[in-house]
């Protein structure tokens, strides 16, 4: 009887609501996001965080279309490479292709709606759940250290932190992967002008789409800004 009471408490606590945290508390963690994401220097560390959702995004939708994933590789200099196995062409491809960089703003945007109907503990576990999933298809040392990094953050404040904690967290890195999600699409367009990223996830989805690579890479803009934009007002509550 207590295991089952203790099994139904968990799972209440997971899909229960959450009192949001204060205004203050939502516009610091946005400044300390920000902060994270503009400074150079500061940013060639926290954008580990970004490779390793654009690498996940990748490994998702490509286990989703079908796709057979072989493995997930981060390195030291924030790339990335995901690998997968099936056709080479149709829109499982297209679609795994066109998951990197639009998958930090999307999760950013999804985080932003659990946040404000108030399941900071579902989006913490799930956070969790997901990063535990990732460490099985890693396949190299860097790799592996950022994903248990990461994981045991999610994991400790899920665990031991007050419902204040929790919520500052999760406010955090929601606001950050709304914000570093928008860098990465500008970065590679310089990379683009200056002939530096010839086989890049746009150049691959030209060839894949016969639509242009500069097309693809609008998209990427569009997406991440406009995830930005809705996932900043729900996140104000606004």
């Amino acid at each position: 009887m207590h295991s089952s009471t203790s099994a139904a408490d968990l799972w209440e606590r997971i899909v229960g609501v959450q009192p949001g945290p204060s205004v203050w508390t939502v516009v610091v963690t946005g400044l300390v996001a920000l902060a994270a994401v503009m400074p150079r220097r500061v940013w060639l560390v926290s954008r580990n965080a970004v490779t390793l959702a654009h690498e996940g995004g990748h490994a998702l939708v490509a286990v989703l279309s079908g796709r057979r994933l072989q493995g997930i590789r981060l390195h030291s200099d924030t790339s990335g490479l995901t690998v997968s196995r099936g056709r080479p062409t149709g829109i499982g491809m297209v679609l795994t292709a066109a998951a990197g960089y639009t998958a930090p703003s999307l999760l950013g945007l999804a985080g932003a709606a659990l946040l404000a109907a108030g399941h900071t503990t579902a989006l913490l576990w799930g956070a969790t759940a997901l990063l535990a999933a990732m460490l099985v298809m890693i396949r190299n040392a860097w790799g592996v250290l950022t994903v248990v990094l990461c994981g045991a953050a999610f994991a400790v404040v899920s665990w031991l932190a007050g419902p204040e904690v929790q919520a500052a967290f999760a406010y955090g890195v929601v606001w950050f992967l709304l914000l570093g999600g928008v860098r990465p699409p500008f970065e590679l367009q310089r990379k683009r002008r200056r002939g530096r990223a010839p086989d890049s996830d746009a150049d691959q989805l030209a060839r894949l789409t016969n639509v242009p690579a500069a097309v693809w890479l609008g998209l990427f803009h569009v997406v991440s800004l406009c995830c930005l934009a809705g996932g900043g007002r729900w996140l104000l509550g606004r």
